[in-house]
Parts: C-alpha cells; structure tokens; sequence
C-alpha cells in the first residue's frame, strides 16, 4: 500500500494540490493541532497508531540563519558577525521542541518533514500522551509512561535530536 502513496506523490495532480496546500497554510497559526497524518506512511514508520493518546501537530519554522542583536559600541559592518548566525541543532529538532513546549503534558515521540516553500519548513510531529489509560495498558509503548523518558526532546533523544547531537 505504501508503494501506492510514493507513486502518488510522484503525480502532477498532488504536486499542484500541495501548492494549493501550501497557500493556506501560510495564514494559519504557527502550531496547529490536526486530526490525522498528511503522510500516513511515513508517521506509521515513525510509530503513529490511529488510537487514543495519540496526537498530531503541524509546525511550520523559517528557513536560514538568524541575526545577531545589536550591541552597544561601535563596529564597521563587517566585523559586527551579525548575518548567517546559523543554529548548532537541526531545524526539524527545533521544531520537536517548540512544539513540546505547545504541549507540556505530552511527549514527543517522533517528528518527520513534511514541505517547504521559499521562507519556511513544514513538520509534523508524533506526540503520546503518558497518562492516557490507552498508552498505559499498550505494552510496546507504555515505555513512555516511566518517569525517566519525561523531557526527552529536551535532552537530544528523538531521532532529530540524535541526528543534531553528531
């Protein structure tokens, strides 16, 4: 089934309704909850299940380096180091954070790329629930309910952030 969505992908039809896609999103909210998967493969690689607890979030972050704030004192331009102030994580980590901090009860269980326009990335990111009774009593994922697993995004333990941390 899955071959069937990367071939799906490929079509010109899609590429188009991503565009359409696209425009929308741009006027809505930086964070947005959402109800199901826009790449239902890939979040089903990445450890998604249709169930209770889960939850899904599209953020959207800018493209490229950042400024420096300006500093008292005088500098010719050049030597100020203002401009490409690049970040030491990945993007798509930056975004897993954001969106934890969104979502201080849940957990952040994986985040994958989504699209791209000229100023910013989309991704969507798995979050669980570690209180709900669903998570609770599932075996292969009631790991997330153990103490030790509260903040992992916040300590480099998400794919994303494995990838940041080399």
């Amino acid at each position: 089934m899955y071959k069937y969505f990367n071939q799906l992908r490929k079509n010109p039809e899609y590429e188009k309704l991503m565009k359409e896609r696209l425009i929308s999103w741009r006027t809505e909210p930086v964070i947005l909850r959402i109800e199901r998967p826009t790449k239902l493969d890939r979040a089903h690689s990445l450890g998604y299940k249709a169930k209770q607890g889960f939850v899904l979030a599209r953020i959207k972050i800018g493209k490229g380096s950042s400024k420096r704030e300006d500093f008292a004192g005088g500098r010719k331009p050049l030597h100020a180091g203002r401009t490409s102030m690049t970040p030491k994580m990945n993007l798509q980590h930056i975004a897993e954070m954001r969106v934890a901090r969104k979502f201080p009860n849940l957990e952040v269980l994986n985040s994958y790329y989504f699209a791209e326009d000229g100023k910013r990335i989309w991704f969507e990111v798995i979050l669980i629930d570690p209180e709900h009774p669903c998570i609770k009593n599932d075996r292969k994922l009631n790991w997330v309910c153990n103490p030790a697993n509260r903040g992992r995004v916040f300590r480099g333990l998400t794919s994303a952030g494995k990838s940041s941390r080399t």
